[in-house]
């Protein structure tokens, strides 16, 4: 199965093939989003080890799927080699950072809320939150098929499904961890599931402008993929492991993470 997807993506423009593969990101979190039309609340503990989960899986990719291959295909020794690869990092932390400062979002715990003060119903302000993580994932996905495009030898469209594959699977539970808590608030199951669904949109969209912008600008293929790890690595310590220890069970969200990052480190090494 994984072979007749490398096949027929390999048989189609990158770009479009980026905007698959992100789209099919999307359609896990719209899956995990569905939940709520079974489940009305869900136990903190499970949430929590699927938030750690996610965490892990975001880290494995960042170094396996997007770090590593930055520094490989750098030109130069030592630190000249390594330059790059720190600058993207840092570039996308900061991005990040300036978006966590300035776009309005809430915490899914509905208790802290950051970036500007805003009037925007807390609904909003949650969607926000989740799509924040969900830019640089699409990012990344999209600046691997990229660099398929543009025959970096470094860049593979296996590379890339395996990371399509990783970020999809980390997605279900950010879905459910955004319907279900607008459904415990006494949103309808519809609107619990659009709003859901709708914080992945934005993954499509930053697929195939990655994927363009490594087209076109092939020099800066190292610095998009650090760009994203960093951007990814962000999202994970600032708001990812932060909403799993609000309660008593960062044993369960540290498992989590643990057995993310050993799913995405073992489907980058088998596959891609």
């Amino acid at each position: 199965m994984f072979d007749l997807i490398l096949e027929y993506l390999e048989s189609i423009d990158p770009i479009l093939a980026a905007f698959y593969a992100t789209m099919f990101t999307w359609f896990l979190t719209a899956l995990g989003a569905a939940f709520v039309f079974f489940f009305k609340t869900m136990n903190r503990a499970l949430l929590d080890g699927m938030l750690g989960f996610t965490g892990g899986v975001m880290v494995a990719a960042s170094y396996w799927s997007l770090l590593a291959p930055a520094i490989e295909m750098s030109e130069g020794e030592g630190f000249v080699k390594v330059m790059p690869a720190s600058i993207g990092f840092l570039m996308g932390a900061l991005f990040l950072f300036a978006l966590d400062k300035t776009l309005p979002h809430l915490h899914i715990n509905f208790k802290e809320s950051e970036g500007i003060k805003s009037p925007w119903q807390r609904t909003t302000l949650l969607v926000l939150a989740i799509t924040l993580h969900n830019i640089p994932e699409g990012l990344a996905v999209g600046v691997l098929f990229g660099g398929v495009a543009a025959g970096i030898p470094e860049a593979s469209i296996a590379g890339a499904v395996t990371l399509a594959i990783g970020i999809g699977i980390q997605n279900f539970p950010e879905g459910i961890a955004v319907s279900m808590p607008l459904r415990r608030m006494g949103m309808s199951r519809r609107k619990s599931f659009m709003y859901g669904q709708t914080s992945a949109l934005v993954e499509p969209m930053a697929g195939v402008l990655g994927a363009v912008a490594v087209t076109f600008f092939t020099p800066i293929l190292p610095y998009a993929l650090a760009f994203a790890a960093g951007a990814m690595i962000f999202v994970v310590v600032e708001e990812v492991i932060p909403e799993t220890q609000q309660d008593k069970n960062t044993d369960i969200a540290t498992l989590g993470l643990i057995a993310g990052f050993i799913v995405m480190m073992s489907l980058d090494v088998a596959l891609g």
